[in-house]
């Protein structure tokens, strides 16, 4: 398989963390929204990172989607999101929020990036407070340990890890210090082989 998109991108992130985490072999193609247009709409006529290139010759696009596909690959048993029941559902809470702050984020990062003139500060309030209510949920969850949903980890927590990650990178002064509980476990997970593998460097 082929994972195209740089991870810096959380959702690129997530992906290839859960490739590693799920034993499934695949190249990565760094190609970047703005350096790598052309290329990239060979792949997603949206112009958006990730896509997986399957070995079919099937091209899945949106984390979301990938992600799916790729429990369904692993089987039950090994899937990073349950596949039935209270822990499906508890597991996609958490994760909802997870995506949800990460998306506002991302948001936030391309709103403060406007050039002068154009810079929407009502706009930019809103994100910033969403995606942080986002975190603040999180964090509290974390609280309980050792992971998001019980002791296993999954998803969410993938998922939180890239988003957090990234918000800090990107506009630290925002996130960084707000959420104890929460970065501890980013700091758990970041660990984990499979995943601090793709954590992206400035």
């Amino acid at each position: 398989m082929i994972l195209i998109g740089r991870n810096l991108s959380p959702f690129v992130r997530r992906t290839a963390a859960s490739l590693n985490l799920l034993g499934l072999p695949y190249e990565q193609r760094p190609y970047s929204t703005v350096d790598n247009a052309a290329e990239l709409k060979e792949f997603n006529p949206l112009g958006r990172v990730p896509a997986l290139l399957l070995d079919s010759g099937e091209v899945l696009v949106d984390s979301t989607f990938i992600l799916d596909v790729l429990d369904e690959m692993a089987g039950p048993d090994r899937a990073l999101v349950p596949p039935a029941g209270a822990p499906r559902r508890a597991v996609l809470a958490a994760l909802g929020l997870a995506v949800g702050a990460t998306e506002k984020t991302v948001a936030l990062f391309y709103e403060t990036r406007r050039p002068d003139g154009l810079v929407w500060p009502a706009n930019q309030e809103k994100l910033s407070a969403q995606a942080l209510a986002g975190f603040a949920a999180l964090d509290r969850m974390a609280l309980a340990g050792p992971w998001l949903i019980g002791d296993r980890l999954t998803q969410a927590d993938i998922t939180m890890t890239a988003g957090l990650d990234f918000a800090e990178m990107m506009l630290p002064e925002v996130f960084t210090g707000r959420f104890p509980a929460l970065a501890a476990l980013r700091d758990r997970a970041n660990t984990v082989p499979g995943i601090g593998a793709t954590r992206w460097v400035k």
